[in-house]
């Protein structure tokens, strides 16, 4: 009963198009082609129930509805709060990673940016990423979309000019968010730099009905800690965080040629 109250609140949400796609999706099918067959899910992702839902980014619901959800939790508007991590960008990178991408709405941004740039988004949910590719097919943007870990990608040292992450620390626990952010570095080339986009921890600290509104299970200990701090002990200088919009944050850390 609580699943049909929630599709049917969703049907009236997410308008007639996301309705559309996600009655006419053959999603295990769909999903199949991005699944890494020798992934397994770790117990911190396949456990939670994500934004209240049943079996969290493992269930197609999450893919349908994260757009929504995203919008909201991203006051004034989640279009300008994403630009600014577009924003904080200070290389004419091309080679991009888009970490955690989600349904691609930073990466969408990051390859219109950078055109000529070869863009990658990788998540572990892969009906994340078959609603990924067809914004992608939409926006008619070549990008491609991987199935893995953030945190052990199993792709090339030293490959990217800029890695981004957005809204994916706060849904993992620390220690997790301290391996993406080593796995950041390691895949950054020599001067190249990583943004994380996610959400101000100085004000979720103070903030647990916040964080009780959008049931995220990692939240609380994400606010308790300091995304700066974890980019230096992962070996990132020039470390620097900006607070923006009405609870979000942009942080950006570079990997020095000397660090190599």
């Amino acid at each position: 009963m609580l699943q049909l109250s929630f599709e049917s609140i969703i049907r009236l949400l997410i308008g007639k198009e996301k309705l559309r796609i996600y009655e006419s999706t053959n999603w295990e099918k769909e999903g199949i082609r991005f699944h890494d067959p020798e992934l397994s899910y770790p117990q911190y992702y396949s456990s939670q129930n994500f934004h209240g839902i049943e079996n969290g980014y493992l269930n197609p619901i999450a893919a349908i509805t994260y757009d929504l959800v995203t919008a909201f939790a991203s006051p004034p508007n989640e279009t300008w709060v994403r630009k600014q991590l577009l924003a904080a960008i200070e290389s004419e990178p091309k080679q991009i990673l888009d970490l955690g991408c989600g349904t691609a709405s930073t990466t969408l941004m990051l390859k219109q940016a950078y055109l000529q740039a070869t863009t990658v988004g990788l998540d572990l949910s892969t009906h994340m990423l078959v609603l990924a590719e067809h914004k992608a097919r939409k926006a008619k943007l070549d990008i491609n979309f991987l199935h893995g870990l953030a945190e052990s990608t199993g792709l090339e040292s030293n490959t990217f000019d800029l890695v981004t992450v957005s809204f994916l620390l706060h849904e993992t626990p620390p220690n997790i968010s301290q391996l993406i952010l080593q796995e950041c570095f390691r895949l950054l080339k020599p001067g190249g730099e990583a943004i994380v986009l996610d959400g101000n921890q100085k004000i979720l600290r103070h903030t647990d009905w916040l964080i009780e509104l959008f049931r995220e299970p990692y939240s609380k200990v994400y606010a308790s800690g300091s995304v700066d701090d974890w980019m230096r002990t992962a070996g990132f200088n020039s470390v620097k965080t900006k607070y923006i919009g009405w609870i979000q944050q942009v942080t950006r850390g570079v990997k020095l040629v000397s660090n190599e």
